[in-house]
């Protein structure tokens, strides 16, 4: 028997779903996708793996959100109320944007490349835990690898759910990987360090003597990426990364990624070859906002935006 509730929910404008939502998410249909006009995802709410299809019902300037929850256990209303403040969550809807556009302002690019990003905001994972893991996996390789990697990781191990014929996976639980050889962690695609890596912060977490949500209480965020960085296989870029996708602190800002260095390089340098310390120094300019402005840089380069000078 499939549960289905219905909800709504009306995000902080400037919120563009079609923009949030289709960036980055050529996902595969059995995990996250975003395609007519819909999303769809798997959370866990309370326990219970609960289907999440969302559509936008209003605009950029007054977003409103039509929601549809599936599962095989019955949706209760607390289950509702914890699901809104996960997708909440997820999605950043409580998020107001006006602060970061404008302290942008004054600079000519950023205030150029927000006016044509507006309403842009960035997706967050459900626990640090999944932020991390997924940072581990992207470490040298290029993005396509790592995403085609963490697929296959999530639908190897990931818990599944049921309906209409079909089936649908969430990301994998520390107590799932914990448990894991990792030659079997290697059959997903992962380099040995990498499935070592996961599966011995895996461990703590499942045991209690390790919990990565509590880093959401600390207020500094160079504290947070030290506490990331003393667990084995985690450096500077991956600490921050982690941040930045599982905490959505604007202040990380992962100044080593490729990716990233040829995006302030392409706006700022004319394409030309920057280190990572260049990149710091231009992200100054951007105080508090820099991990932000760094994605709208690279949202910026990916849909080929245009800024005239």
């Amino acid at each position: 028997m499939v549960y289905t509730s219905h909800i709504k929910l009306n995000p902080v404008a400037p919120y563009n779903f079609d923009l949030s939502t289709r960036t980055f998410t050529a996902g595969d249909p059995q995990i996250s996708r975003y395609e007519d006009g819909k999303f769809w995802q798997v959370i866990r709410v309370n326990g219970k793996l609960i289907f999440v299809l969302m559509e936008s019902t209003g605009t950029v300037e007054e977003p409103e959100f039509s929601i549809t929850l599936k599962s095989n256990e019955k949706i209760t209303r607390e289950d509702i109320s914890s699901g809104k403040r996960i997708i909440n969550s997820i999605f950043n809807l409580d998020f107001d944007l006006n602060e970061f556009y404008e302290y942008m302002k004054p600079d000519p690019v950023m205030s150029k490349l927000t006016g044509k990003l507006r309403g842009l905001k960035s997706r967050r994972t459900t626990t640090v835990f999944e932020a991390l893991a997924s940072s581990i996996i992207e470490q040298q390789i290029s993005l396509i690898a790592s995403q085609s990697i963490e697929r296959q990781m999530i639908k190897d191990h990931g818990d599944e759910l049921r309906f209409d014929s079909r089936v649908y996976y969430a990301f994998p639980t520390p107590e799932t990987l914990s448990k894991l050889t990792k030659e079997q962690l290697r059959e997903s695609g992962l380099s040995f360090r990498k499935a070592e890596y996961i599966i011995d912060i895996a461990k703590p977490i499942t045991s209690g003597k390790l919990d990565l949500e509590s880093c959401r209480d600390i207020k500094d965020v160079n504290k947070i990426t030290e506490k990331l960085s003393q667990l084995r296989g985690v450096g500077e870029w991956t600490a921050h990364l982690t941040v930045l996708r599982g905490m959505h602190r604007h202040q990380a800002f992962p100044a080593d990624d490729p990716g990233l260095r040829r995006s302030i390089s392409h706006f700022y340098c004319n394409d030309k070859k920057i280190s990572a310390d260049n990149a710091r120094k231009i992200a100054t300019r951007w105080g508090k906002w820099r991990g932000l402005a760094g994605f709208y840089l690279i949202v910026g380069m990916f849909r080929d935006v245009k800024i005239q000078n």
